[in-house]
């Protein structure tokens, strides 16, 4: 069997592994959309790197972007299989990607008016509305714990991952010449202590893992300290007359927050005494919130529980879901304080991006990131705490008070993989650690060897691995250098950016040298010299 890595290799996103078997058959897990820095976005463009029409089937873990995102370019270049989940994933996936089509068209639409100015060749949305269709109809759904048959010589069930909704952890029996092997594919593995998804389960054996790394050199705080401190933050930025942003992950996240304030504002406080409005600005958020409502059977006991009281999770008094453009734009002309809850998660469109653009620049403002900022978006800019970031076309000074809540995630940490994979009660040959950035997938690889004694590898973009059956310890890894070259390109390109900003800061600045005496006026005539040969020189290599 060949498992080749053509995503979230060595970063995040973009989660798609091709598995190819001794058999004949080809399939995927996962086809997620790649995102954050610009050349990790262009990925999305290039050719497949498998005939799609030669793939059998898919196996999808969640519903998220980063995993299922590419569904409907896979159809529109000719796939025709099935694509296995669970039911909740399903109907998720359908509104994300039908959202993710109208943004494809969106873009597309943009480029090619600025295209069409410059008379250059227009292009093409990566896929449209009709793709999606396409690849909804091929979706086949199986509930936790069932084992069921994909073909003669493998079988699949899925468990609860306890990331968000419908999230599965797949465990594959692949059969070789007699002999079966078992890969798990941990999808996004979640966190246990959080009162709306169910904690992930244990798995108790495998031969290969291919393992989310996201927060591998992580520990998260505690969620009931990070609940505290969300809830007296929102208290107290409001009390002094601002305005908290909180980027949210449409999927999951958002539903998560809105469950917790509605425990504290409704249950703990009776509904009484809330005078803080709280507004839901994303109507991705809206369609996933009623998913929710019609998979409650999944949720975890004490949500459930509630709902069988008469309660209402998603609800509570003062809080608005916004339905219209004219009612997201109204809330940036109101000065009065309130919560806006907005995607996307990682501000790198979505409502949420006009809300910062508002607000980033008031210090009594709030932003509060809850969920993963990845490398080179606009939120792990902000976060990082850059000093200006253009926001919808105009430069925005980062002056709001800026708060991050690991304890939030949806993803485990260190502390969580280690005990998880501790559960085992036959250890696996090997461990691919995928979906994380080097600086948390290398510690991690490096602690499972020495604490629990399994061999990890770290497979790059496009590299891939030949198992044998025969001899489960024995692996053949075959590494590209795209991976490198990829991290290199992207790193110039956060680079370059840094190098746009600092230059906007200067043009925005009033530089007096009449204040100046002649010894210094010198030296910045130098700087400048020197600062105009680089920019020649950069001119040069770029070809301007």
């Amino acid at each position: 069997m060949r498992i080749n890595f053509h995503g979230a290799a060595r970063f995040v996103t973009g989660s798609n592994h091709l598995i190819e078997t001794k058999n004949g058959e080809k399939f995927l897990l996962d086809m997620g959309m790649f995102q954050g820095s610009k050349q990790e976005e262009k990925l999305n463009f290039e050719e497949l790197p498998f005939a799609a029409s030669e793939i059998d089937f898919v196996i999808l873990s969640h519903a998220h972007i980063d995993h299922s995102g590419r569904l409907p370019k896979l159809a529109k270049a000719g796939f025709n299989g099935k694509i296995y989940t669970t039911p909740a994933t399903k109907d998720l996936t359908e509104i994300m990607l039908s959202d993710s089509a109208h943004i494809q068209e969106s873009d597309a639409e943009w480029e090619n008016r600025k295209r069409e100015r410059k008379g250059e060749a227009l292009i093409e949305p990566l896929y449209e509305q009709a793709d999606v269709d396409k690849a909804m109809g091929l979706f086949e759904t199986y509930r936790y714990g069932e084992i069921f048959q994909v073909s003669e010589n493998i079988k699949v069930r899925f468990r609860d991952a306890g990331h968000i909704l419908g999230s599965a952890i797949i465990e594959i029996w692949v059969t070789e010449d007699d002999k079966t092997a078992k890969l798990v594919f941990t999808g996004d593995l979640g966190v246990k202590g959080h009162s709306l998804i169910n904690d992930p389960e244990y798995i108790d054996s495998a031969d290969y893992i291919i393992m989310e790394s996201t927060y591998g050199n992580t520990l998260h705080s505690n969620y009931g300290d990070s609940l505290e401190n969300l809830m007296s933050t929102i208290e107290r930025v409001t009390s002094e007359g601002g305005t908290v942003i909180i980027p949210s992950f449409a999927v999951g996240r958002t539903q998560e927050i809105i469950y917790e304030l509605n425990k504290h504002y409704e249950l703990t406080h009776g509904g009484q005494n809330n005078p803080i409005k709280f507004f839901v600005d994303s109507p991705l958020a809206v369609r996933a919130t009623k998913v929710f409502t019609e998979n409650t059977n999944i949720l975890h006991a004490e949500a459930q529980e509630l709902i069988r009281s008469g309660d209402n999770i998603f609800a509570f008094p003062n809080l608005f879901y916004t339905k219209t453009v004219e009612e997201s734009k109204a809330l940036n002309t109101d000065s009065s304080p309130k919560v806006i809850i907005s995607a996307s998660g990682m501000a790198t469109g979505g409502r949420v991006v006009h809300h910062l653009k508002h607000h980033l620049w008031d210090e009594k403002n709030a932003v509060i990131f809850v969920g993963y900022q990845a490398q080179g978006t606009a939120g792990r800019l902000i976060s990082d705490g850059i000093d200006k970031i253009k926001l919808a076309g105009d430069w925005i000074a980062n002056n709001a008070q800026i708060y991050n809540m690991p304890g939030f995630s949806a993803h485990a940490d260190q502390a969580y993989i280690m005990e998880w994979l501790g559960q085992y009660e036959r250890k696996p040959n090997r461990i691919f650690l995928v979906h994380g950035e080097e600086d948390e997938m290398y510690p991690l690889r490096d602690l499972i060897q020495t604490e629990l004694d399994i061999k990890v590898v770290t497979p790059g973009l496009h590299s891939y691995v030949d198992l044998n059956f025969n001899d489960l310890d024995e692996i053949d890894m075959h590494e590209v250098s795209e991976a490198n070259e990829l991290q290199e390109r992207a790193l110039l390109d956060k680079q370059i950016d840094k190098i746009k900003l600092m230059l906007a800061e200067i043009e925005d600045r009033e530089i007096d040298s009449s204040d100046m005496d002649r010894e210094k006026r010198q030296a910045i005539l130098r700087k400048l010299n020197e600062l105009e040969d680089n920019l020649m020189d950069f001119n040069m290599l770029s070809g301007r």
